[in-house]
């Protein structure tokens, strides 16, 4: 029945309306702001002009699609990014010494007012998409074929976004109630081979097959039925039992490929994550460098030893890489046993113990983002030999050595610092990591470092 085709194709999803104007809208909104504002100014248009519009476009394309966000996440997001690109543009500036050919009353007119025609445009068009799923013409059907846990999760998912305008009906399924999920009784409409019937009798527009691979006959045969009616049909493979990071369909020379690991640094983002790495540590080690040798001369007179202190951790793709740190402690553990710090730490010098409370010991890893070797932010590194005894006791823990480690992440800013002391902290930690993978913006790295500087002020986890 599944026999080879030479012609049957695979293409990713058409892109909605609501995608197709955001991905237009946040450029055209950024050039439409700045020309207005140049308008209220009287200036002329020259030539610096249409080249940061252009740089604005290139920056900016395609545009991200708040329309589906929260409110409350589409201003993080909005505010995260036009930030980003704040920064970006003056980085451009200060290496090219153009600024000084920009009308800056424009600029601050400019960087204050677009931020906030987004957000109005975005909670706009929330209420619009709101309004339209609320109306009966435009809402769709939708049932779920299997009654387990795959097809509640499908089933919670449909029903949870209340903009979606999809009404979920029930569920199908052949097994007794005692096999199935507790809760899909209440919504389960009959077996699968009454499911082709429901479906056309009552205008159901999509179905969700949540069955099993091992069921292969069955799908077949349902398939063969559900192809009398005018539904859109969705298998969806069960991979909940391992950890997806970046999980995407790819088209590999006409072989279909869904992507179940993969880093979310590739292509552009990639350029975007190391470009502004690069910029933002070589700015934030101009501004450091005096408290920086303040540091060092601490060090020095506190006790014996090197100033930096240098670690073997796992980088990108597991590889090996050396970590500098401020040395704070008497020894310079780096063998096959480290040992983590704890609270009153007999090795931890009397100043070792307040850089570690500030973060300031982990300053000097600003020059690993230079070189290459970590990132800003991103899952903080641990100790080789730490990370042997890890990956043998929390799943997927190596997962996380998918991009470089940062200086700080979304777990630090949670409250996972410090002594990992046992199994379900490290445990959180990695979940907290794998969910920024999962989820990473650039907006989410800012909005990480913003809350990597107050906690630095309120940070009880450190010693």
């Amino acid at each position: 029945m599944f026999e080879n085709r030479s012609h049957r194709n695979f293409s990713s999803a058409p892109q909605s309306i609501t995608s197709f104007v955001a991905m237009v809208l946040e450029p055209a909104v950024t050039v439409l702001m700045y020309l207005l504002a140049m308008r209220w100014y009287q200036e002329p248009i020259g030539r610096a002009d249409l080249t940061l519009c252009l740089l604005v476009v290139a920056l900016t394309w395609p545009g991200i699609n708040r329309f589906r966000d929260r409110l409350s996440s589409a201003a993080v997001g909005i505010l995260g990014s036009w930030l980003t690109l704040l920064a970006i543009l003056a980085g451009f500036g200060y290496g090219t010494h153009s600024l000084s050919l920009f009308n800056w009353d424009v600029l601050t007119l400019w960087m204050l007012a677009t931020p906030v025609l987004q957000l109005v445009l975005v909670r706009l068009g929330w209420r619009a998409l709101r309004h339209e799923a609320q109306q009966a013409a435009g809402r769709r059907k939708a049932a779920v074929i299997g009654a387990g846990a795959l097809g509640v999760k499908v089933a919670r998912a449909l029903t949870h976004n209340a903009i979606n305008g999809i009404d979920f009906v029930g569920f199908f399924d052949d097994r007794h109630d005692a096999r199935v999920h507790a809760d899909s009784l209440p919504q389960r409409l009959g077996d699968l081979n009454e499911a082709a019937r429901y479906v056309l009798d009552n205008g159901v527009k999509d179905v969700f097959i949540t069955l099993p691979l091992g069921s292969q006959p069955r799908i077949i045969t349902l398939l063969e039925q559900l192809q009398g009616t005018t539904a859109s049909i969705y298998f969806v493979p069960d991979v909940f039992g391992i950890s997806i990071i970046q999980g995407r369909l790819q088209d590999m020379n006409g072989v279909p490929v869904v992507g179940i690991c993969e880093t979310p640094f590739t292509g552009t983002n990639r350029l975007i994550k190391r470009g502004s790495d690069l910029l933002l540590a070589s700015l934030i080690l101009i501004l450091i460098a005096p408290l920086l040798l303040a540091v060092a001369i601490g060090v020095k007179l506190s006790s014996p030893g090197p100033v930096i202190f240098k670690q073997r951790r796992n980088g990108l793709d597991g590889e090996e890489i050396v970590v500098y740190k401020f040395r704070s402690m008497v020894t310079q553990d780096d063998g096959d046993v480290v040992r983590q710090a704890t609270r009153g730490d007999a090795r931890i010098t009397r100043f070792g113990a307040f850089i570690r409370r500030t973060s300031l010991d982990e300053l000097p890893q600003f020059i690993n983002v230079l070189q290459g070797r970590m990132s800003i932010v991103g899952p903080r590194p641990h100790a080789v030999a730490h990370n042997e005894m890890y990956r043998e006791l929390i799943k997927a823990y190596m997962v996380r050595h998918k991009v470089r480690p940062g200086i700080t992440g979304w777990a630090q800013v949670n409250g996972h610092r410090g002594e990992t002391d046992t199994i379900d902290k490290m445990q959180a930690r990695v979940e907290y990591d794998l969910e920024y993978l999962r989820n990473w913006s650039l907006g989410l790295d800012l909005v990480i470092i913003l809350r990597t500087i107050k906690a630095v002020f309120a940070d009880h986890n450190a010693y």
